[in-house]
């Protein structure tokens, strides 16, 4: 096997909703669109974000009616503090404050309109023992 390319597919109510979020506060761009589907896209991301509206019925039965809950949307970047008062400035509300964990991580978190949790990362060296 060989993977050319990698993709989050999140379930949402609104999908304009959301594509707008990542296009306004995180600069992806739409790649591709139809009624209730978005693909969003940066250069440096590595993966492509698509998001599905709920009940699209070319989705099997036992995922149409999902949402996308219980994942975060996690992207590393290189200027954590930077990035949150970027956000803040632009009125995003922060739902979980910059946090540091034991093993090196730093973090905090957004939620777009539809719930998703966004998250914003960097590793400041693991913790070893």
């Amino acid at each position: 096997m060989k993977i050319t390319s990698s993709v989050v597919s999140l379930n949402v109510e609104d999908v304009n909703a959301s594509a707008a979020f990542l296009v306004e506060h995180f600069g992806f761009r739409q790649e591709m669109a139809a009624d209730g589907f978005a693909s969003l896209t940066r250069d440096d991301a590595g993966m492509n974000v698509v998001f599905l509206r709920r009940g699209l019925p070319t989705l099997p039965d036992d995922q149409r009616d999902n949402h996308a809950t219980g994942l975060i949307l996690a992207f590393v970047v290189d200027d954590l503090e930077g990035e949150l008062a970027r956000l803040q400035a632009e009125g995003v509300a922060i739902t979980m404050p910059l946090t540091a964990e034991e093993w090196g991580e730093r973090a905090f978190q957004v939620r777009d309109p539809n719930g998703i949790i966004v998250q914003l990362v960097d590793w400041n060296g693991a913790i070893t023992e």
